[in-house]
């Protein structure tokens, strides 16, 4: 059956070709982006194929811009706006770990709040957070990102539980690494910061540990994305591909019995 679909952060990557995919299968998409220039290219992109989508600006940390959300009536909220942002946990920059959590915890929270109060009041409907494998996994030089999406998979888990009552459905879907350029950004956004002179963290190991990262087509990401958004019945958290599931799991288990 089709849905109409509100989904944040559509104008790059995971986003956009998630929205652009649920509007192929028919369903009815309000797609939003952070800029106006990112909503020009998707209603370009729209345009061409005939799509049934609505394209807003919506940033997601403007009160003005989230006073629009209210307007819209959906079946399904997506929370995918976020920003990712690397770098050492003991010399992060605190403004800089502050930006990622007002983006992917505070504002998320608020556009879920919305979501919440129009789907409680209708007695159905589902909010799928974009959460990540940084959500249950910790990588070294990757912790602002991290903590930011361990605070979602609390966020998701509470909400599921008290909304369960009035008959609306919380999920996550936790991405492994797939190649849109977002971890490639992330990487950059520390040398802006960092100073090998005045920083202990060494250089080499953020470096080495960058060119370990192996990442998959989005393209599958996206099918599963597609698959599961509009679905009335799956799993509270989705991981994907099997492979970052497996992984994840084997990873959880051995916290049990990490030491220090």
């Amino acid at each position: 059956m089709a849905k109409t679909i509100f989904i944040t952060g559509a104008g790059t990557g995971l986003g956009r070709g998630a929205a652009v995919g649920l509007a192929k299968k028919g369903h009815r998409v309000i797609a939003t982006t952070e800029l106006t220039s990112q909503k020009t290219d998707l209603l370009r992109e729209v345009e061409n194929q005939g799509l049934d989508m609505e394209v807003f600006k919506l940033d997601i940390t403007n009160p003005l811009d989230l006073e629009q959300m209210e307007k819209y009536d959906f079946d399904v909220f997506v929370a995918n706006a976020a920003i990712n942002e690397g770098g050492p946990l003991g010399e992060v920059p605190m403004e800089r770990f502050r930006a990622l959590f007002e983006i992917n915890v505070f504002a998320t929270l608020e556009t879920a709040q919305i979501a919440a109060r129009k789907l409680v009041k209708r007695g159905s409907g589902k909010i799928v957070f974009m959460s990540s494998m940084a959500g249950i996994s910790a990588t070294p030089y990757v912790g602002p990102y991290t903590a930011t999406k361990h605070a979602l998979e609390g966020i998701a888990q509470t909400m599921k539980s008290e909304l369960e009552e009035f008959g609306v459905k919380v999920a996550t879907i936790n991405p492994g690494p797939y190649a849109t350029g977002f971890n490639k950004r992330a990487a950059e956004e520390k040398w802006k910061w960092f100073d090998e002179e005045k920083h202990f963290t060494r250089k080499a190991d953020m470096i080495e540990q960058e060119e370990q990262l192996k990442e998959f087509d989005p393209e599958d990401m996206i099918e599963k994305m597609v698959e599961i958004i509009p679905a009335d019945d799956h799993k509270f958290r989705t991981v994907y591909p099997e492979e970052t599931e497996k992984q994840l799991k084997e990873t959880e288990q051995e916290r049990w019995d990490m030491r220090i």
